[in-house]
């Protein structure tokens, strides 16, 4: 059977969910070499890299991805999720204020931006964040758990008893 990108792409994936990421690198490379110029083998590439506890690597490897497709937020979002890990705060945020500019009303972005910031305990700002986030998307969980603990940081006890009703009922609703 011959490899093709498809394949390679989706064996990787395959390795990488199960936790192989040696081989899951290797074949992403392999399918890289085929298509130097796919963003999503970069992706998928940084993914696995940062799953294994590679933050330079996956740094590297989304930076390829934005450079070959810098309208994609997903991307920049990753890219901020990594150098946020990587204690590289200013920069995680520069990259979620241009992933903003290509969709201002992305939850996920808002979710992240807040998550640096508390981070660094600027729990007024994460507020702000994690508030834009479930006003764009009231049925998204992450965002209010994550609320919920900045409101308690806060001292806003009317607000975190908001969120955890929110909370049981996003998880009666999705059977969580």
């Amino acid at each position: 059977m011959k490899e093709t990108v498809y394949s390679l792409n989706k064996r990787a994936i395959e390795l990488s969910d199960s936790g192989e990421y040696t081989d899951a690198i290797a074949c992403f490379r392999r399918a890289i070499t085929v298509e130097k110029n796919n963003h999503l083998l970069y992706f998928n590439l940084g993914i696995t890299y940062f799953h294994a506890g590679d933050l330079a690597n996956a740094k590297n490897s989304l930076l390829q991805a934005h450079l070959l497709n810098p309208d994609e937020s997903e991307i920049l979002e990753m890219l901020a999720i990594v150098c946020n890990e990587a204690g590289q705060r200013e920069e995680a945020l520069y990259y979620c204020t241009e992933a903003l500019d290509i969709n201002y009303y992305n939850h996920k972005i808002w979710n992240t931006i807040g998550v640096i910031y508390f981070s660094i305990e600027e729990y007024n700002d994460a507020c702000e964040a994690f508030e834009q986030a479930v006003t764009i998307n009231p049925y998204y969980y992450d965002a209010f758990f994550n609320l919920r603990d900045t409101y308690e940081e806060l001292g806003n006890t009317t607000g975190v008893a908001i969120c955890e009703k929110q909370m049981k009922t996003l998880r009666k609703e999705n059977n969580v």
